[in-house]
């Protein structure tokens, strides 16, 4: 099996994290923008597209700020997901719109977006669950580490 790569934004704005916002299986969860890395594509082309085709926006890209594994087998969907191994590169950057429509090839189960209040960001569930308080210590300038390593 392959390795995977993803690329990831990470877009921090008065104190909000946006998300993607998908329902499936009535149940109602949020993710990062981005996805997968095409062959001959850099990581930033990939975050480029993805964010155009989920968000309908342009974005700016700057410092990665955190790597994730995830390898299905590890994790409570292993029944599903036994074969995935991807790494995520979540890049902090910028957008400048205000509102978003979804793009010109969103998620199968995207609904929208949303802007997570960071003081709640636990309470929301946010995949990789795992990385939502390293993105509270890293919103509040806290030290926080880049290689969170295999989680969700």
């Amino acid at each position: 099996m392959n390795i995977r790569n993803s690329a990831k934004a990470v877009i921090i704005k008065d104190e909000h994290l946006l998300a993607i916002e998908l329902y499936e299986n009535g149940h109602t969860y949020y993710i990062l923008p981005g996805g997968g890395q095409e062959h001959g594509e850099t990581l930033h082309e990939a975050l480029k597209r993805e964010c155009n085709e989920e968000l309908g926006a342009e974005i700016e890209i700057g410092d990665l700020i955190f790597v994730r594994e995830y390898i299905g087998k590890n994790h409570e969907l292993a029944k599903y997901h036994a074969h995935a191994h991807q790494t995520e590169f979540m890049f902090l950057c910028q957008v400048h719109a205000e509102t978003f429509e979804n793009g010109s090839n969103p998620d199968k189960a995207q609904i929208g977006t949303k802007w997570l209040p960071l003081k709640e960001l636990l309470d929301y569930k946010l995949f990789p669950q795992a990385l939502r308080q390293h993105l509270i210590s890293f919103a509040a300038d806290e030290k926080t580490i880049t290689y969170v390593g295999d989680m969700n």
